[in-house]
């Protein structure tokens, strides 16, 4: 009896090691800028682009991930935008500073290496847990079958399509929680938005993972004092008639 016990549960095991996965997912990155100018800048306000695309790349096995900056040639797009009107110009930089995220999922930690105002920082965190709701909706992505779910968290609302044929429970911008893998997310009706744009299941990504090294390590809540302190430094400058605009890009 025990014996036969033993066969039956191996017979049911074996689905699901034979769907074990690991491999690399591309996904485009797209944010709005949200760019209000003062009244009188129309000119200038139509030259801002409304949105900045960039590549992202995971790797990922069932343990672990890394999601880091996709490889790509730099173009004019990519680099500094020259604005200006009315005898004034100026150069808007809306690049995203290099960074790199290696997500532990059995220990449900985070290291993130990031670019501050010419400094390297390694934040050491936890992963995000999300309270997922599916909503029945169905649809096909890249020749997988998908799943709707949406979580609400801090208020934010994030909207995720994500396939059980890749059963691994992760993706883009830190994303877990569902029973695989996320190939599109949406958060707050577009201000952020990943779509995955390849997959490849044949790549040995074991070898690409493992966390970022370098930089002054922090805590989450250390690095967000650090930035808070800049920004207002910065702010009070602009007050004091130092000029000039920033526009920064951060998150994963």
């Amino acid at each position: 009896m025990m014996k036969t016990l033993l066969t039956l549960l191996a017979c049911a095991l074996v689905p699901m090691s034979a769907l074990a996965q690991q491999g690399a997912i591309r996904y485009n990155a797209t944010i709005k800028l949200n760019i209000e100018l003062p009244p009188g800048m129309e000119e200038m306000a139509a030259q801002i682009p409304d949105s900045r695309t960039t590549g992202r790349m995971l790797y990922f096995s069932e343990s672990a991930a890394l999601l880091k900056d996709a490889p790509e040639p730099e173009t004019e797009e990519s680099g500094p935008v020259e604005i200006g009107g009315d005898g004034f110009r100026f150069r808007m930089d809306t690049r995203r500073p290099d960074e790199e995220t290696y997500y532990d999922f059995d220990a449900g930690t985070s290291v993130q290496k990031t670019d501050f105002l010419g400094r390297t920082f390694r934040i050491q965190g936890d992963i995000e847990e999300y309270r997922w709701r599916l909503t029945g909706e169905q649809s096909e992505y890249l020749g997988y079958a998908c799943q709707k779910a949406i979580a609400e968290q801090d208020s934010s609302t994030v909207e995720a399509w994500f396939t059980t044929e890749i059963p691994v429970s992760a993706g883009p911008a830190g994303l877990t929680g569902l029973p695989g893998m996320i190939l599109v997310a949406n958060f707050d009706d577009g201000e952020r938005t990943y779509t995955a744009t390849d997959v490849d299941l044949e790549m040995d990504a074991m070898a690409m993972i493992a966390p970022p090294k370098g930089g002054r390590e922090v805590s989450r809540e250390e690095y967000d004092a650090i930035v808070e302190e800049k920004m207002e430094e910065m702010n009070a400058t602009r007050g004091a008639g130092g000029g000039g605009m920033r526009i920064m890009i951060r998150g994963n």
